[in-house]
């Protein structure tokens, strides 16, 4: 199955929007499905909702053909959600985010077997994905190439606990909110260098830098131009990725995924919230 040689495997939650009490399908992870189809890139996403969530998920799903697992992806409790307010500059501000159903997330043994066989699994690493992925490596399940995950912004992470999960993958995203000038950018880079990995680390409108460490290490810098935000960031980190690795995948071209890589997060910029209104729409 086509699906099958590239997995998804992260949190699909319920934005709940304060202001008008709108609840619409979310997560890093759906964002990128979402793109990915838009791109036509086949691939299957594993995650886990609750019975509260699984009509408008499955919806959602179907309405953009995102291939998932109906025998396992609702599991005993509730949807993982955040809180989504508007601020005054139109960017959007997320609280309040609940776990549910995702905090024991254990792949079945059917899943098991899939992401063994897969070509490419791409992971959005909170905490029960990353307790999972390990749990995976310890199996010897987590072994085939291409193993990528995204860091998300690293404020809830060690560089002990990137220095034991970077090992396990041949890419790595982080989406650096702090200074350039932060000492634990020189210790992530050596970990990446020494480690003879791939590490991708966007800093939104200040441009994008990228550690190779795979042959020797080596380090670019690419910037990013500036442009008016129409909507919000939100969503741009995963636009970003989805794209990059589309065309990574393609060809093994930095210079080029990077390149689609901001064409995807510039796209992001236009919409309000982290998709197009018209993705909501029925």
């Amino acid at each position: 199955m086509v699906e099958a040689e590239t997995i998804l495997l992260g949190a699909a939650s319920l934005d709940i929007y304060k202001a008008d009490g709108r609840i619409l399908p979310g997560g890093g992870c759906l964002n990128m499905a979402y793109h990915w189809r838009q791109l036509g890139l086949p691939h299957r996403f594993v995650t886990r909702i609750g019975p509260d969530g699984e009509q408008l998920f499955r919806d959602f799903f179907q309405r953009h053909e995102i291939a998932y697992l109906p025998e396992s992806w609702v599991g005993n409790g509730r949807t993982p959600s955040i809180d989504i307010a508007f601020l005054p500059d139109g960017q959007i501000y997320m609280d309040n985010f609940v776990e549910g159903v995702l905090a024991d997330f254990q792949l079945t043994s059917a899943e098991e077997a899939m992401v063994a066989q897969a070509e490419r699994v791409h992971a959005v690493l909170v905490d029960s994905i990353e307790r999972e992925v390990h749990r995976l490596a310890e199996m010897g399940v987590w072994k085939r190439p291409f193993r990528s995950a995204d860091f998300l912004d690293f404020r809830h992470l060690t560089l002990e606990r990137f220095a034991a999960t970077m090992p396990l993958l041949d890419l790595g995203f982080i989406g650096w909110p702090g200074s350039l000038d932060d000492p634990l950018l020189p210790q992530l880079r050596q970990i990446v260098f020494d480690l003879g990995k791939l590490l991708v680390v966007t800093l939104g409108s200040r441009g994008v830098w990228v550690w190779d460490g795979r042959s020797q290490p080596q380090e670019w810098f690419y910037n990013v131009e500036a442009i008016p935000v129409q909507g919000s960031t939100v969503g741009c980190g995963d636009a970003f990725i989805a794209y990059f690795l589309a065309e990574f995948w393609r060809g093994g071209d930095l210079d080029a995924a990077v390149a689609q890589g901001k064409l995807g997060g510039k796209m992001a910029t236009g919409w309000k919230r982290p998709l197009p209104e018209s993705a909501y729409r029925s």
